[in-house]
């Protein structure tokens, strides 16, 4: 079984995720977009027992627009997001795909907000495609 291994900016909070994820996707919600300075964020979801976490973490709690509860959990020291979790899906730990800096991890499978996606944004063409 393979294993990633994810980490913050300064390296004090670290993720260890055995196997595959199984969700990869992108989301371009405005709230992500400000949450990640980026025009979206990308992520990889794991089960919960596949997922070791070592360090501490601050916890920032929002509603999203579908009116889940999101739990991002970021290094204190650095302010880098290392992994989340949503109230409705208790079981997944969500990771950053930046946070494991492997530019050969597998593409989003897929994208979520579309409407508020940035023109010049790609999306694999392969991707499951949501407004």
């Amino acid at each position: 079984m393979s294993e990633r291994h994810a980490r913050c900016s300064c390296g004090a909070l670290r993720i260890s995720a055995r196997g595959e994820p199984v969700r990869i996707s992108m989301c371009q919600c405005l709230a992500c977009q400000r949450r990640t300075g980026s025009v979206f964020a990308a992520q990889a979801r794991f089960p919960r027992d596949q997922v070791h976490i070592d360090g501490d973490a601050r916890e920032y709690r929002r509603v999203a627009d579908s009116g889940n509860t999101l739990c991002f959990r970021f290094c204190p020291t650095c302010g880098a997001t290392v992994h989340y979790t949503i109230d409705d899906a208790p079981e997944l730990i969500a990771i950053p795909l930046g946070a494991f800096a492997d530019p050969h991890f597998p593409a989003p499978r897929v994208s979520i907000y579309e409407s508020r996606r940035h023109a010049w944004v790609g999306v694999p063409d392969s991707a499951e495609r949501h407004p």
